[in-house]
């Protein structure tokens, strides 16, 4: 490059030309040069295996919110004891995965405007300036004229053997798909936050329990001491009492340490950091678990019409339906109409100062051939379209499964309630009748240990069909396409009243 040629970003350039052209070619230098960094910078090349890179940039941080802007304002308060309602709407409210599922509706809704704009005219608008200079017989004469003017252009679709229909419906089955997508994603969510809460309760349930079978191996254990202190025990009895009730304490300190991880990754489900203290109620010490007696069949046929994921997924085929039609559509041919006016002026002008200028035209386009390009693309949305209908059967199925799975696991639920009641009733009174035993000297303690070990076992068993049931109850209500929670309940100790029970079975 000549040193004359050479321009330099930052320096004022001049040109000859006129002040308007010399100003768009100066802009034209200084885009030029604002991408000079980004052209020359430096390449990171790529390290050897097994060795790090260099020093990479730092990524670009995206906006988060802070822990006082995820909580509601009412914290505070709600903290000391969240509900089952306080929960679902703090994660809702919170979540990731539904925000972005709700803006990707909104994406799926613009682009339905966008295919409904081929049914409007387009208006173009154009401006031209240009500046002329002309010489001759060496220079001895020279003429210098600007031009300037605008124009408009309409277009207007006429008819294209339906394609324009064909792809707008397909933008609105892609919306409504969107939606139930949407849709689904929330009982996704609320689902997770419902696991969460009921397997907080029985945890929590659990170490109560826990802490009771503790008081009942320290009562065992000073039975044997007194026993032995008046010697009608050995040593060996206050030393199986000991090691029961070391076992008991053992299981009272994982359960303490595991429901701190399940107030952790309930906490995460609710969009807030996991280190957030808060609290919740207790376990509900009974459970409309009657047996059921509705049949499957309404429950299913309920879920065919209500889950929203089979709901996006027969949307999406009628989606696929669509761009096939648009598809075929694409090799007939179209016709437009099309008008334009304008005017363009001259500095000096030589007859007129400006001119006026219109047309009118009806085109018609026919694709004779296109590389069977259009044969190919046609094929490729039949086979789209089959595909997602084959989809949309394999959601039906599956959801029939779900709603099958999920009566079968209530029914089951609800008889483990039953049994487990049962059991444990028979295993307090045993347990109080080898304890009786044993402190009047008719009993031994292995018979003691073995009624206390029972009775542990029984309300440990007692209390996971407890929460259970209220988990298949949560399962088989988004099995079913039920969006709000099946059960909350009214008190620390009772659910809801009986006939609610009666209405959500």
């Amino acid at each position: 490059m000549r040193e004359k040629d050479k321009v330099s970003c930052g320096r004022r350039v001049h040109t000859g030309l006129p002040p308007v052209l010399a100003l768009a070619a100066a802009l034209a230098i200084l885009n030029g040069c604002s991408h000079a960094e980004k052209v020359f910078r430096e390449t990171i090349v790529p390290p050897e295996p097994g060795s790090y890179a260099r020093t990479l940039p730092a990524p670009p941080r995206t906006e988060t919110k802070t822990a006082l802007e995820l909580l509601p304002d009412n914290w505070q308060e709600l903290a000391q004891r969240l509900s089952l309602a306080d929960i679902v709407n703090i994660g809702l409210a919170n979540n990731t995965v539904t925000r972005r599922t709700w803006l990707a509706a909104r994406a799926a809704a613009a682009q339905v405007g966008i295919n409904r704009a081929a049914y409007f005219p387009t208006v173009d608008v154009d401006g031209n300036l240009a500046h002329t200079k002309q010489s001759a017989i060496g220079g001895r004469f020279s003429f210098s004229q600007d031009v300037y003017g605008a124009a408009g252009t309409l277009n207007l679709l006429l008819f294209d053997f339906g394609g324009r229909d064909a792809r707008f419906d397909e933008a609105w089955a892609g919306l409504l798909a969107a939606d139930y997508a949407h849709n689904a994603a929330i009982q996704d969510v609320i689902l997770n936050l419902e696991e969460g809460y009921y397997s907080y309760l029985g945890t929590k349930a659990q170490l109560s329990a826990a802490e009771a079978n503790v008081r009942e191996a320290e009562v065992n254990l000073e039975a044997a001491r007194r026993r032995h202190e008046v010697g009608v025990a050995t040593v060996a009895d206050v030393l199986k009492a000991r090691t029961a009730l070391s076992e008991a304490q053992l299981l009272q300190q994982s359960l303490s340490g595991h429901i701190e991880a399940l107030r952790g990754e309930l906490a995460t489900a609710m969009g807030i950091p996991a280190s957030t203290p808060f609290d919740v109620g207790i376990l509900p010490m009974e459970v409309a678990a009657e047996e059921i007696t509705q049949e499957v069949e309404p429950l299913i046929e309920q879920a065919l019409s209500s889950r929203p994921d089979l709901g996006e997924a027969r949307w999406q085929a009628e989606q696929a339906l669509a761009r096939l039609k648009s598809a075929k559509a694409e090799g007939w041919p179209s016709i437009s109409a099309r008008s334009s006016a304008g005017r363009t002026y001259y500095f000096p002008g030589a007859f007129e100062k400006h001119d006026n200028n219109w047309s009118a035209s009806l085109l018609l386009n026919f694709p004779l051939f296109t590389g069977f390009a259009h044969t190919h693309e046609v094929k490729k949305a039949q086979a789209e379209a089959e595909a997602s209908q084959t989809q949309a059967t394999h959601v039906e199925q599956q959801v029939v499964l779900d709603v099958w799975t999920g009566y079968a696991d209530l029914k089951t639920a609800a008889q483990r309630v039953k049994t487990t009641r049962d059991l444990l009733a028979s295993a307090e009174e045993s347990e109080r009748v080898a304890l009786a035993q044993y402190k009047q000297g008719v009993g031994s303690i292995l018979d003691l240990l073995t009624a206390q070990a029972s009775l542990a076992s029984a309300r440990a068993q007692e209390i996971l069909a407890r929460s259970d049931w209220l988990l298949a109850m949560a399962s088989l209500a988004r099995a079913t396409g039920a969006l709000a929670p099946p059960l909350e309940q009214e008190d620390a100790t009772r659910t809801t009243t009986r006939g609610s029970g009666e209405e959500r079975r």
